[in-house]
């Protein structure tokens, strides 16, 4: 591999021309209108522009270039340069726009329908239509095969939600911008739901005003791209228009009244320079109410899990019935900035540049500690700390709610150098980026009896320690605790370096090749003393000394791209890369992908094979902490997340994590067969081995190590896996319907198979203990817990100013096995379907209105239990055995609607947007 980058470096550098030619034009359709937005690239690069408002553009191009010119509803047209400083290129009305795909693949950029890889292509106008307030819940209703899961127990999930493709969890999911990696997040998931054990970069952050379009790649790209790109890769594409700025002001309001929202934002820009220089940049604050959704707590249930008087408990939820609890959606204010820009240099070089910066403050509260479970008898502190109006208790004490309070700051930037050398493209970059997150709890205490050393004290100064001089010790907490503790935070962060060079060398074969050098920084950030001794603050512990700490490692990478027209319908590309970590050494993959085009191009098979890797992240391998979670059947108890490089892990045989292996095959079709028309079906299967998974609580041994421990978890290369499905997209649009046209979109996600391939790979101590990593609750949150099937059925109508949209997503079943459930039954969500409208007016060429009804009919998730077999259906026929069980999976019904695990749809009901919107 070295000897081949070398030779090619020497060949680029020593073949160098310069000869090119500036030239300018405009982009017209018959009847001589303008067409503004339209790509004008130059063929075989990635070099190219789009038109102003006027259609006018400018681009330096190399001598004897051809113009591959392109529009929305428009034929595309290749313009042979010969010479001409300025062209007038009159566009035909034709066939849907092949939309340019640069995702994917290393060499020069295709059209999407001769692409030989699944790529969606989401445009800023689709997002926003969607009405969704933030990014990744606008891909939820766009993208089938995309799913993000509302958490309704919070903590640090809070900051942000769950997301992945294929039913592949968050870490598989490779995030880019502008073709750039972008940094993880430091939240690593730890709750009962999916994603579970994960993390992934927080993509709720970027501004969708900030976004030109996405492109999402349905298929294992870890050859082209490196770890994490095992599911498929999404690519945000930034605004790179110094014109057609725009503000925008928002507001929204759930359906119960709650939930208040209001935003701003701007997007402008200016031009740089006399070539095709430019910046943009956006500005987005907003700040969102809490929108509550609490449950009506079960009297017996309490009564039972917390030891207390029935008549205690039925006197408190008289007053309080959803026991205090506030979950849902919580107060979040959000601040974000990013600009993206590049300036043209001499010699058809420029300098691009992006950056961003997210601030996210985020409000939300622990399970209510109600005066039956945190006692006065056992605490008579409490009813100083927190007097309420209860009549029974001194003090009126009456319960606390601790808050949970979190500060995210993610950041990213990228600069980066491009040029065209004798026909190859170079392109030089290093990307900055890094994301932390610090937490507070407030209106809570460190109940653990934690005593300081007893002091000498010489009354009578004589140097001596007589009989009394040696004082008491005393509490350090309880009635001396403090109510706000700092229990530190997580940061993460990257610097990724990157050389990629392409050439298409003749009609039929286009080649790449590139290095890619990354450096990570994981760090656990100490929490104070008080949040974390003895036990720590009640409802979040600190993170410990001992626990904290910094985190690094290295990888080096370099790949190899070759695509082969065999001739103008059949292309073959074939991609390698090599990687070497600093901490777990090595690994080696490759993808062969190919497309047949057919029947004068309205049609193209392709398909792919490959093999992907996902390194362990610095996340799973070094966090270890102690974390209060719900048992049920016992309330909140404190557990202990141990890590692999620990000396608890070595007591208990746990070996070090290693790189997940994948093999991935897509086959589909695609076709536009006529006039804006046009389908792809797709099917994928991904089978993965040595999958990272963090355990299920396990019983630890009875030695001083664990004590004070409830249970332990861990990550280990538990399982193999394999999954399976058929995507499906199918747009006929601009059909003339009155004095409007009409358009309808049809997308589909089908699992045909997710499910474990072999047994589980348990260390000694689980299989000694007859215990196991993953238990049925594990395998419900890998396999079953997304919906098998979802489906969008889009229809928008567009009639003079007014452009109405109505879109309807339908959430297929899911099935969970929670925690503490009977084995005898299982838990199933019943399939739903969303609708969301969308009404935009046009007021003049500045102004627009738009409003936004989703969840129109106010569809809520829904849960019932389902039996195994003749045990399971014994239960049911009998109601308080039917009581207890879902007693056990929702606390005692505080999460009655979602139970612990969260669901793939909003549980707020309604939500009505307004913005108006005023473009420059």
């Amino acid at each position: 591999m070295k000897k081949l980058l070398l030779t090619l470096f020497v060949f680029v550098f020593s073949t160098i021309s310069w000869a090119q030619i500036q030239i300018s034009g405009t982009v017209k359709d018959t009847n001589n209108d303008a067409l503004p937005g339209a790509n004008v690239l130059e063929k075989g690069t990635e070099n190219g522009t789009t038109t102003d408002f006027d259609g006018k553009f400018s681009l330096t191009v190399q001598e004897g270039a051809v113009l591959v010119v392109s529009f929305a509803g428009f034929e595309t047209q290749e313009v042979p340069v010969n010479g001409n400083t300025t062209l007038n290129i009159i566009l035909k009305e034709g066939l849907q726009l092949e939309e340019v795909v640069i995702t994917g693949s290393r060499t020069p950029a295709r059209s999407n329908t001769s692409s030989p890889l699944p790529v969606d292509i989401v445009g800023v106008q689709e997002l926003q239509a969607t009405g969704q307030t933030t990014f990744d819940k606008a891909l939820q209703y766009k993208i089938p095969s995309f799913n993000t899961v509302n958490t309704p127990v919070n903590d640090a999930t809070s900051l942000l939600d769950p997301y992945e493709i294929r039913n592949m969890g968050p870490s598989r999911t490779l995030i880019l911008i502008n073709g750039k990696r972008k940094n993880l997040s430091s939240l690593l998931y730890t709750q009962t739901s999916p994603g579970r054990g994960e993390t992934g970069a927080d993509i709720s952050g970027i501004p969708t005003d900030a976004i030109k379009s996405i492109q999402i790649l349905r298929d294992g790209a870890s050859a082209q791209y490196g770890s994490d790109a095992i599911a498929g890769v999404m690519n945000i594409i930034l605004k790179d228009d110094y014109k057609n700025g725009s503000a925008t002001l928002r507001s929204g309001i759930t359906g119960e009244g709650d939930g208040e929202m209001l935003g701003v934002s701007l997007n402008n820009g200016s031009k740089i320079g006399e070539g095709n220089g430019f910046i943009n940049y956006t500005v987005d604050f907003s700040k969102t109410a809490l929108a509550n959704r609490p449950g009506t707590v079960d009297a017996e249930g309490e009564a039972a899990d917390f030891g207390a008087a029935l008549a205690d408990v039925q006197e408190f939820l008289s007053r309080r019935p959803d026991a205090g609890n506030i979950n849902g959606s919580p107060e979040t204010t959000a601040a974000k900035f990013l600009v993206n820009g590049a300036v043209d240099l001499k010699g058809n070089s420029e300098i691009y540049f992006n950056a961003a910066y997210i601030y996210k403050k985020v409000n939300s509260f622990a399970n209510y500690r109600t005066p039956y479970w945190r006692t006065i008898t056992d605490f008579p502190y409490l009813a100083n700390f927190f007097p309420g109006n209860n009549p029974n208790n001194p003090g009126g004490y009456d319960g606390y709610l601790p808050t949970f309070e979190g500060d995210l700051n993610d950041y990213n930037g990228t600069i980066g150098f491009t040029s065209k050398i004798n026909e190859w493209n170079i392109d030089v970059s290093a990307t900055f980026g890094g994301n932390e997150q610090a937490y507070s709890v407030n209106d809570s205490h460190n109940r653990n009896v934690v005593l300081s050393p007893a002091t000498w004290v010489d009354t009578n100064n004589n140097g001596v320690v007589d009989p009394g001089e040696l004082s008491e010790s005393s509490q350090l907490y309880r009635e001396n605790s403090p109510i706000s503790f700092d229990p530190g935070g997580t940061a993460f962060n990257h610097i990724v370096g990157n050389i990629d060079i392409s050439r298409v060398l003749s009609d039929q074969i286009a080649i790449a090749v590139g290095a890619e050098f990354r450096t990570e920084n994981f760090e656990i950030i100490e929490g104070d003393l008080a949040s974390y001794d003895g036990g720590g603050a009640d409802s979040f512990a600190g993170n410990r000394p001992e626990n904290s700490g910094n985190f690094n490692r290295y990888n080096l990478g370099g790949y190899f791209s070759v695509d082969w027209d065999a001739t103008k319908d059949f292309l073959l590309n074939g991609t390698v890369r090599a990687e070497n970590y600093s901490d777990f050494g090595s690994t080696f993959v490759w993808k062969v992908s190919s497309r047949y085009k057919f029947a004068e191009d309205k049609y193209t098979l392709r398909a792919s094979v490959s093999t992907g890797f996902r390194a362990p992240t610095l996340h799973q391998i070094y966090t270890q902490r102690a974390q209060y979670s719900f048992v049920p059947g016992q309330g909140i108890q404190v557990g202990g997340l141990i890590n692999n490089v620990s000396p608890q892990a070595r007591l208990l045989g746990i070996p070090k994590l290693k790189a997940e292996e994948s093999t991935n095959f897509t086959v589909g079709i695609g076709a536009k067969p006529f006039k804006n028309f046009s389908f792809t079906i797709d099917y994928y299967s991904i089978n993965v081995e040595d999958r990272i998974v963090l355990s299920t609580e396990l019983t630890p041994p009875n030695t001083p190590a664990f004590d004070g421990l409830s249970d332990v978890s861990f990550f280990v290369n538990a399982i193999d896996t394999k999954t399976s499905g058929i995507d499906v997209v199918v747009s006929y649009n601009k059909l003339e319907v009155g004095p409007g046209k009409l358009g309808f979109n049809l997308s589909g996600n089908y699992t045909i198979t997710n499910e474990r391939d072999g047994a589980v790979n348990n260390p000694a101590f689980a299989q000694n203990s007859g215990q196991s990593v993953v238990n049925a609750t594990q395998e419900a949150l890998f396999f079953t817990s997304r919906p098998r099937s979802k489906w969008i059925l889009g229809t928008t109508y567009d009639i003079n100013k007014f452009s109405f949209s109505l879109n309807n997503t339908y959430f297929g079943k899911t099935v969970f096995k929670q925690q503490g459930l009977d084995t005898n039954l299982r838990t199933e969500f019943t399939p739903k379907i969303v609708t969301d409208l969308g009404v935009n007016y046009n007021v003049d060429d500045h102004w627009t209105i738009a409003f936004n009804a989703n969840n129109l009919f106010n569809v809520l998730p829904e849960w019932s239990f389902k039996a195994e077999n003749a045990a399971g259906q014994a239960i049911l026929n009998d109601p308080a055995q039917v009581k207890v069980q879902s007693n056990l999976i929702t606390f005692n019904q505080r999460y009655s609607q979602m139970t612990y695990d969260g669901y793939h749809f909003s549980q707020l009901g309604s939500l009505f947007n307004l913005s108006l919107n005023y473009k420059f």
